[in-house]
């Protein structure tokens, strides 16, 4: 495989990494940019410092072992990258990638890109939800693994995800009892998802259900079907309203609340370079449009959870896969055909579990027709729902999120959108009473994260 410039990958998550190993073990050296200071993603974030000596603990005897491996396997793997992390891609423009590193800019060209951003929690504004105190359920991981905390003392974990118990179990592992989890599924609806997850992947629901008996051994309260009514508080938030499926409405005291809606994607870079989307009816979302390795241009692919949820495993055969069709576009010859047929099953099928996950954990898209109009939706620029719907009834035209932005500045913030576009596209169509799909996505812009201005001009050089 002979190529002026060496391949490039964004993100050394589990899709990342694995793509690295692939092309190490090809004999190539690309450039791995990531974010953080460390490797590892979301899901398998390494844990700080101070943490490490609870591994075993935080995780159990076996699985501290296998991340251990694991850990010790990617540094091998990096040491024979171009690694370089703390780097922030803020930008791509052409065959360029706009990058800041240590306060500085530069602009690094390139053949063959994979981007394996990874996916953030998907959020559904709620009343009250900018209070301090307020989390994402990947929040509240953050804050154990890196930061060696609880997000509070008394801890209500609430929506609809599996990160509900996966967290609240972590949280207990380490010593918390004061946690109640309030899931927004209905039980009627898991059953029915039931068949379809053990047909596609019966460990990750067998993994799951031991999570349920190992919450109910320390008899943390979970509370099913209920509907999240409003964080109440005044400084910072003191209680969760919410509403139980026979009508009656409950106030949980707490000092903390982590909630969520499972996974969006992270598309901004992949739109950047050019991929083109399609909507997904089961999960409700935007997704790049990609063949069965990844690919989505002449030197573009994407993986992982960036290109469709999938889960770590997943993530990471996807990743595989896309360094060997990389290799292949080379005109190299793929050694093993047979692993990329595998590949390629395994893949697919994790994705689908993901897809009957959707219906057992279900997006609450029609909450945003219901939300109060003083409720915040854009809490960077401070819009709310009332906003929101006013801009919509005045648009001349069918209405279209952008459009929207445009008058109200909602997802113009820090953010980017990340945490308002799904109730920004909910609230669109349940306001103008036209499908989702057909009020549109927010584009992404450079820059995808903000940059110091002064970055913008090193050495006199300007993107």
């Amino acid at each position: 495989m002979n190529s002026a410039l060496p391949p490039v990958i964004i993100g050394a998550g589990p899709a990342g990494l694995a793509c690295a190993k692939a092309l190490v073990e090809a004999g190539l050296r690309p450039i791995v940019f990531e974010e953080t200071s460390r490797p590892g993603g979301q899901g398998t974030r390494r844990l700080s410092a101070a943490m490490s000596s609870e591994a075993i603990r935080f995780m159990g005897r076996r699985a501290a072992a296998a991340t251990a491996a694991r850990e010790a396997d990617e540094d091998r793997v990096l040491a024979a990258c171009d690694w370089r992390p703390g780097t922030l891609v803020w930008g791509i423009f052409g065959n360029h990638l706009e990058i800041v590193r240590e306060g500085r800019h530069d602009s690094i060209p390139y053949n063959q890109l994979v981007i394996a951003t990874g996916a953030t929690d998907r959020i559904m504004a709620l009343p009250g939800w900018t209070l301090p105190g307020v989390f994402s359920l990947g929040g509240a991981q953050v804050a154990l693994k890196n930061h060696t905390s609880f997000i509070g003392k008394r801890i209500v974990m609430a929506g609809a995800s599996p990160l509900l118990y996966l967290a609240a179990a972590q949280y207990v592992r380490m010593g918390a009892r004061d946690i109640t989890i309030v899931d927004t599924a209905r039980p009627a609806g898991k059953r029915r998802a039931a068949f379809g997850m053990a047909m596609t992947s019966p460990k990750t629901l067998l993994e799951g259900l031991q999570l349920l008996l190992e919450l109910r051994r320390h008899r943390i309260r979970r509370i099913n079907g209920a509907t999240l009514v409003r964080a109440v508080g005044a400084e910072r938030v003191e209680a969760l309203d919410i509403r139980h499926p026979d009508g009656t409405l409950e106030t949980i005291s707490c000092d903390a609340l982590a909630f969520g809606y499972g996974l969006r994607p992270e598309t901004q870079l992949a739109e950047l370079a050019g991929a083109d989307f399609r909507f997904d009816e089961t999960l409700r979302n935007w997704f790049p449009l990609v063949d069965a390795d990844g690919r989505a241009g002449p030197r573009l692919w994407l993986a992982g959870d960036s290109s469709l949820t999938g889960g770590r495993v997943a993530a990471a055969q996807s990743g595989r896969l896309a360094a060997l069709s990389m290799i292949a576009s080379q005109g190299s010859e793929v050694s093993d055909a047979a692993e990329v047929r595998s590949l390629r099953g395994s893949v697919a099928r994790l994705r689908r579990f993901q897809a009957h996950m959707a219906g057992a954990f279900p997006w609450p898209h029609e909450a945003a027709g219901d939300l109060p109009a003083d409720t915040i939706v854009c809490r960077c620029e401070r819009v709310t729902a009332g906003e929101i719907r006013d801009a919509i009834r005045k648009v001349a035209g069918p209405a279209e999120v952008n459009r929207v932005k445009a008058i109200t500045r909602c997802g113009m913030g820090r953010c980017q959108g990340r945490y308002c576009g799904q109730t920004l596209q909910e609230l669109t169509a349940a306001t103008c009473e036209r499908p989702v799909a057909d009020v549109g996505r927010l584009r992404a812009q450079a820059p995808v994260r903000p940059i110091p201005i002064a970055a913008s001009d090193n050495d006199g050089h300007q993107p």
